[in-house]
């Protein structure tokens, strides 16, 4: 399958493979008014396979999403049909609003408004904790991601 390049636009590419929809979802791409294209499973030499989004226009992108759903990530800018800067996504040090604590007496389920706000606390096990009650953030076993 063959998808044509972009002249101008945002290209995540090296997610690891099944990770593109969660990532798509959390960054609100949907929301765009522009073309964004998906490629899932595309072979790729460093890590078999893998997704790549593209997103035909120039956009900021909350590098703290794609950090944590897949640290291994890189953003190309593209303008003109070339390469002008190349991100590499990293394991963020905070996270706010992107996961929700579980803990049904932490203050951000009983209050409406507050920020859900995690620390990284071991970047081996990728594992955060709750600033608010200390809880260990686990995803859920119906998620996919």
């Amino acid at each position: 399958m063959n998808i044509d390049g972009l002249t101008n636009g945002t290209v995540i590419d090296h997610i690891t493979a099944g990770r593109g929809m969660r990532i798509y979802e959390l960054l609100r791409l949907d929301k765009l008014d522009c073309t964004v294209a998906i490629i899932q499973n595309a072979t790729s030499s460093k890590h078999g396979r893998k997704d790549i989004i593209k997103v035909d226009t120039m956009m900021d992108l909350d590098l703290d999403i794609l950090g944590y759903v897949d640290n291994t990530a890189t953003v190309n800018i593209i303008r003109n049909g070339s390469v002008v800067k190349k991100i590499n996504a990293e394991l963020p040090e905070t996270l706010t609003n992107v996961i929700h604590c579980h803990n049904p007496r932490c203050i951000t389920s009983v209050e409406q408004g507050i920020n859900h706000v995690f620390r990284l606390v071991n970047k081996e096990t990728r594992s955060y904790r709750c600033v608010y009650c200390d809880t260990e953030y686990r995803e859920r076993s119906d998620s996919p991601y």
